[in-house]
Order: C-alpha cells, then sequence, then structure tokens
C-alpha cells in the first residue's frame, strides 16, 4: 500500500505566501518553513542556555518544520482574510484541523502518533508560543528584505509585524533574538562581511 503523506509535503513548495503583495522574491511554504524552523530550533537552544529553560530542542524544531502542513490542502489563506473577523478564523481553524486528519489518514497506523504530536501541538503550550513567535520573526524577515530590495509594498506588515513580534517579547529568548539577530537581515552582502 502506498501513502501520500511525503507526496503532499513534497507539494509545500509549490503554494506561494503573500499572495496579495508584489514581491521582490517569492515565498513558497517549504521556504517559510525552513526558515521557521531554524529559528524556533535557535530560540529553544537560547531558552535553555541564557534562560534556564529544559526545552526539547529537536521536538520543537521538528514541529516547527511542520507548522504549516495543512496549506498542502487548504493553500495560504491571505492574513486580510483570515483575520477579518472571528467567525472566518474559526472557520478556518476548523479547516486547517480537517485539512490535519487528511494528512495524517496518509501515513501508516504505526507512524500517525508521532506525527500528529508535531502537526499539532496544543495552542495553550509554550512550544506552540515559541512556534507561532518564530512564525511571525520569519514574517518579520520577509518584510524587511522585501523593503531592503526598495519594495514599499511590505511597509504597512512590517510595521504590524514588528508589533507582533514584540507582543512575545515575554519570552526572553525572543527579545534576545531580536536584540541579536534582527538588524543583521537588513545588511547587504559586503555589510554582512
Amino acid at each position: 500500500m502506498s501513502h501520500n503523506f511525503f507526496a503532499y509535503m513534497a507539494r509545500m513548495k509549490l503554494i506561494r505566501r503573500w499572495s496579495l503583495m508584489k514581491s521582490v522574491s517569492d515565498e513558497n511554504v517549504a521556504e517559510h518553513s525552513a526558515q521557521v524552523a531554524q529559528i524556533a530550533h535557535a530560540l529553544a537552544l537560547i531558552k535553555n542556555r541564557m534562560f534556564g529553560g529544559e526545552l526539547n530542542v529537536d521536538r520543537i524544531t521538528s514541529a516547527a518544520l511542520y507548522h504549516e502542513a495543512s496549506e498542502v490542502l487548504t493553500g495560504d489563506l491571505p492574513t486580510p482574510i483570515k483575520y477579518y473577523n472571528p467567525e472566518i478564523r474559526k472557520a478556518y481553524k476548523d479547516i486547517e484541523a480537517v485539512a490535519n486528519d487528511k494528512l495524517l489518514s496518509m501515513l501508516p497506523d504505526q507512524l500517525r502518533d508521532d506525527y500528529r504530536e508535531l502537526i499539532e501541538v496544543p495552542v495553550d503550550s509554550y512550544e506552540y508560543a515559541l512556534i507561532k513567535a518564530a512564525d511571525k520573526i520569519s514574517a518579520y524577515i520577509k518584510c524587511i528584505e522585501e523593503l531592503k530590495s526598495g519594495n514599499r509594498e511590505f511597509a504597512k506588515a512590517e510595521a504590524t509585524l514588528k508589533k507582533e513580534v514584540k507582543s512575545f517579547f515575554y519570552l526572553g529568548e525572543v527579545k534576545y533574538f531580536f536584540d541579536n539577530f534582527i538588524d543583521t537581515f537588513g545588511k547587504t552582502l559586503d555589510e554582512l562581511e
């Protein structure tokens, strides 16, 4: 019997993000997910090494990699629509849950629970907050990169996302990452060297 889960995951690269925005550089869900996983990994390490945490870094990194898994079935709904009102947000969460169930059904029974733990991180968990912060940081970085390229289309999104990232400063590791790494994304290659 064939299982389609990974064939669907491979299609993340086909789903374009920021579909309502004119972008200098297109971004797909696979690229975004990889960056979110890198940032979540860093945040978890920072928490453990600098703030006395005991987080499972590998589990958080893996969950971050799959945080947009449902979008291989739903597509990437633009933020202005997704958050337009509470009814739409709830309906979209319900659609995501159905998509996640469908994806999980595409795995062998022996693997399903392992992937469920990665795809369905409890929303009231520290891990979820950390991954959500990494997701917002990644989106903020995209705005910085677009603005650096002269694309003013991302100016309002940059201001909004900066506030959203700062709303996670109650997590010391998020503030630390922001204070020590964010400004480097606005530099040119020559400035980085």
